[in-house]
């Protein structure tokens, strides 16, 4: 690039950088999250903090309390900024001669640096959805939705900034299906079959994904839980080193012992326990009995290469057996799973994993990072994303002896679930 062209370089980033935001379709869904302090501080930190999970303090009966003062258990999730993405190219000097095509390339960049963004949201959406919802049907439109806001409402998830994201396959068939009759009236069936837009439904933002995940049926056969590990799970907010030290805990998961008799379980496999009425879902805060079985994934491997061994899943079983006041305060479920229960499998024919969530559940952090012009880079530009104030800058290098410049947009940013049982996915045609 000649020296005359980096106005050019500038104002096509410029451009770029204001109508980012709208190419997150998921991402700016989310909720938005930055870390304390300022550069300096995070940097200290290791980008890392720990959000902290809602409260759900326990409730008793009578005047009499004496048995129940207790002290509080704060549970939190660690987040951190560790994603970074960047688009280098080299440009020579005839390239600059082009505004239109200086232009062009600027903003395909900054489209490949917003699906690359959009996907990781989705995939960590993906990820850690244990709210499941089976449907054994192709996609229809409102049973659908109505299923996953069931199952969201009586666990006690609000009822609004409630977010679902369909793949374009079963998008479109819901808005084939709310398009008939093609003369209705309503706004929302001629808009579903004049653009195959359909807006929200059951209170949930409906949007089309462009991203896909396929989750592949589960093939183990014949697997219970076994009390190698414990049945069930006792939150607490830290445990202290040797010296003394707290150090916080991540209570999103729990490890479990499985037998297999045949296959192999992998990670993604979402489950419920087989015999009915034992381990059911409860409103999170009532623990009033929802009469459905409560619902889990399988998000790491750890003994056993899938077959009998440990894994780990997501939520933990927090059934209160144990009695302490943490167990009663988090109880996510009827009770625990007796020793050698069945396990059921729900992702039972490869399929599109479409997610759903509550806005609150999922968060993103934008991230900082420092470059001295001093050391011979030409920061052009440091900007934030209008909206979401993720940070992209602008680096740029020439070459004397070619009179190529290298460009290259950096975005740096982190995602964090911080509450996966607000996180849900929903599967159609399952066997």
């Amino acid at each position: 690039m000649t020296l005359s062209t980096p106005k050019q370089v500038i104002t096509a980033f410029d451009e770029m950088l204001e109508g980012f935001d709208d190419m997150l379709v998921i991402a700016q869904e989310v909720e938005k999250y930055n870390l304390p302090g300022g550069p300096a501080a995070q940097n200290r930190m290791n980008d890392k903090v720990w959000r902290p999970q809602p409260y759900i303090p326990a409730v008793y009966d009578g005047f009499d309390q004496t048995a129940n003062f207790g002290n509080i258990t704060q549970l939190a999730v660690p987040v951190s900024v560790g994603i970074h993405h960047s688009t280098p190219v080299a440009i020579g000097p005839k390239d600059g001669r082009d505004q239109e095509n200086i232009d062009r390339y600027f903003k395909d960049a900054g489209l490949s640096l917003a699906s690359r963004v959009n996907y990781n949201t989705f995939t960590l959406a993906t990820n850690w959805a244990t709210l499941w919802s089976k449907r054994t049907i192709a996609a229809t439109g409102f049973d659908d939705l109505a299923e996953m806001s069931a199952i969201m409402v009586e666990q006690g998830v609000p009822n609004f900034d409630k977010k679902a994201f369909y793949s374009a396959r079963d998008y479109l068939k819901m808005a084939s299906q709310i398009a008939k009759p093609q003369t209705s009236d309503s706004p929302l069936n001629r808009t579903a079959y004049e653009r195959a837009y359909v807006k929200s439904i059951g209170n949930f933002d409906m949007f089309e994904n462009d991203q896909t995940r396929i989750l592949a049926a589960a093939s183990a056969t014949g697997v219970t839980i076994t009390n190698t590990q414990p049945l069930y799970y006792t939150p607490v907010s830290s445990t202290n080193d040797t010296d003394g030290n707290p150090t916080n805990v991540d209570n999103r998961t729990q490890l479990i012992s499985i037998a297999v008799t045949s296959g192999a379980v992998k990670v993604g496999d979402a489950f419920q326990f087989t015999t009915p009425n034992t381990v059911n879902s409860v409103h999170h805060i009532s623990k009033n009995d929802t009469g459905q079985p409560k619902t889990f994934r399988i998000v790491q491997i750890v003994t056993g290469a899938g077959g009998t061994g440990t894994v780990r899943v997501a939520p933990p079983i927090i059934s209160g057996t144990g009695g302490t006041r943490a167990e009663l305060e988090y109880k996510n479920v009827t009770g625990a799973p007796a020793n050698g229960a069945g396990i059921t499998f729900l992702n039972t024919t490869t399929a599109p994993v479409n997610v759903f969530f509550h806005r609150r559940a999922i968060e993103i952090i934008p991230g900082t990072f420092a470059v001295d012009p001093d050391a011979g880079w030409k920061v052009a530009r440091m900007g934030t994303t209008p909206k979401l104030k993720l940070p992209i800058t602008l680096i740029g290098q020439g070459d004397i002896n070619t009179l190529n410049a290298k460009w290259r947009l950096d975005i740096d940013y982190g995602l964090g679930a911080v509450q996966p049982e607000m996180i849900g996915a929903q599967q159609f045609s399952q066997a």
